[in-house]
């Protein structure tokens, strides 16, 4: 099988894809490119909390799994580069798509919960950093407008030792299949509006 593409991705890149919610972006470049193969898909949830949260999830892992992808459950990614089965292994493409540590009673446009979300996202990015190959990239999904915007991912990278290399406009609907999802609360299962987001790829 030769290569297929699907805008920024490559069946030939090793692509590790982090945070899933019920892994329909997953299924989404795994059904693109015909093989799962260079793909490691996961998720914070554990299997069975995947069961609970998401009502297709299981459908996509099994299809997901059909397709040679390799799926772990329980991966933080604030810790991710220590999973044992993440361990020593590097790849060309790190994503994750809105990332969001939670939700509680606090407002989003709050300091609490801006400053949380920024402690996950550098987190994320300085793991990343470490599992990536020589010409790798880690792309973060995220929202634009306020009070998304004050989570400055930029100066996230730059502290993390990445620097930016473009920011474009992000289309749900260029990638078949994928539906975001809240991810936490008791309205985990459903989605929510990207509304004006953008693709953040940063590298070494």
């Amino acid at each position: 099988m030769g290569e297929r593409r699907i805008k920024h991705y490559s069946s030939n890149h090793k692509i590790l894809l982090v945070g899933e919610g019920d892994f329909s972006f997953s299924k989404c470049l795994a059904s693109a490119f015909g093989t799962g193969a260079n793909i490691t898909a996961t998720s914070l949830d554990t299997k069975e909390w995947l069961q609970r949260k998401h009502r297709h999830a299981m459908v996509n892992v099994k299809e997901l799994g059909n397709l040679g992808c390799t799926i772990i459950h329980g991966v933080s990614a604030r810790s991710m580069k220590d999973h044992p089965q993440l361990q020593s292994k590097y790849f060309d493409r790190i994503v994750f798509n809105f990332p969001h540590s939670g939700f509680s009673h606090r407002a989003e446009y709050s300091n609490h919960m801006i400053k949380r979300h920024r402690k996950l996202v550098w987190a994320f990015l300085i793991n990343a950093s470490e599992m990536l190959t020589t010409k790798g990239q880690v792309h973060v999904r995220h929202k634009t407008t306020y009070p998304y915007s004050e989570w400055h991912i930029e100066e996230l990278a730059e502290e993390a030792g990445l620097r930016l290399l473009k920011k474009s406009p992000f289309d749900i609907n260029e990638f078949d299949g994928y539906v975001n999802k809240k991810g936490d609360g008791s309205k985990c299962d459903k989605s929510f509006p990207v509304g004006n987001s953008c693709t953040y790829k940063f590298a070494l």
